[in-house]
């Protein structure tokens, strides 16, 4: 029974919004660099993809060693990789940059386009931990599971305090049915950031994994405890319940998460799955309309989710 979010790491704009920047640095590449970050946290991520751009331009000319023209008035968008090849760094603001502009497409759905930027981000500064970090996070959007672990795995290699890389690739672990070593990458977060409620909800997720039902329980109460309002606490929570068989207990706990927040798509569906373990059939259908109200995509995934908790009902006595 278990559905879960995950928990993207798109704070890299974050870290590079208060930029200092070099002597050499053309004012007007800081200032739109400055201008694309604040655009960014406003939700504007078109105005930030053009700011970006533009402080790229400013602060990128083309190598005339390797047969390009040496003008700093050309346009410079390093879309096209073989070209992205010629690119010198006047300033370290522009992998910055690339790195910004692409988590900006990763945020307007163009994922392709994030990785790009970010690729070009790691080949002009390869050292940067949150280069990889947010690459990590673009690849595993697009279904590469194994390159976003390779990213993750460099970005803790260049910073092993980076605790969201620890968050995002314990993350990445459970998906890929990898626990235990999830829990030694949550562990360590918690070590890093103890008072960080999604640690405990990614860890309760985990022991639910492993059947480990009362720690997986504690985990979340510990959540709870951090962030009273966190709604895929008492969700996670509720899952854990009806895995050790407590309805009741898991229908509250579905109950006060939808409260917080009607829209969770896999409350409905659980809430719906216990139920229709107790034999609650018409309250158990009307959260599944509202389950496919919400996400039709997960019907498939509900229809067979629903025969699985008929055939557990018709072996009871």
């Amino acid at each position: 029974m278990r559905y879960r979010r995950t928990v993207p790491a798109l704070f890299i704009l974050v870290l590079f919004s208060n930029l200092t920047v070099r002597a050499q640095t053309p004012a007007s590449a800081a200032n739109s660099f400055q201008h694309g970050a604040r655009k960014f946290e406003r939700g504007d991520f078109d105005g930030a993809i053009e700011d970006y751009t533009r402080a790229i331009e400013i602060s990128s000319r083309l190598d005339p060693a390797n047969g390009a023209q040496n003008r700093s008035s050309r346009k410079v968008t390093a879309l096209d990789s073989a070209e992205a090849d010629r690119i010198t760094v006047v300033d370290p603001l522009t992998a910055m940059a690339y790195a910004n502009r692409g988590m900006a497409r990763y945020r307007n759905g163009d994922v392709d386009g994030a990785v790009s930027d970010l690729d070009q981000a790691a080949r002009i500064n390869s050292g940067l931990a949150e280069i990889y970090l947010a690459r990590g996070v673009a690849r595993r959007a697009k279904g590469d599971q194994k390159g976003a672990l390779a990213d993750f795995d460099r970005a803790l290699l260049i910073n092993p305090r980076l605790s969201q890389g620890y968050t995002d690739r314990g993350d990445l672990r459970l998906d890929m049915g990898d626990v235990d070593d999830a829990i030694v990458d949550l562990n360590r977060v918690r070590s890093l950031k103890p008072n960080f409620p999604e640690t405990y909800y990614q860890l309760g997720y985990a022991r639910i994994a492993k059947r480990e039902f009362a720690e997986a329980i504690a985990n979340f109460n510990q959540a709870i405890e951090l962030n009273p309002r966190m709604a895929s606490a008492y969700q996670g929570r509720g899952t854990a319940w009806m895995s050790k068989g407590e309805m009741e207990r898991a229908i509250a706990d579905f109950n006060h998460a939808l409260e917080l927040d009607p829209k969770i798509v896999g409350t409905y569906m659980n809430r719906g799955l216990a139920l229709l373990l107790l034999g609650r059939d018409a309250e158990a259908q009307n959260d599944f309309d509202r389950c496919l109200a919400l996400k039709p995509d997960v019907r498939a995934e509900l229809e067979w989710r629903i025969e699985l908790a008929k055939e557990i009902r018709s072996r009871k006595p």
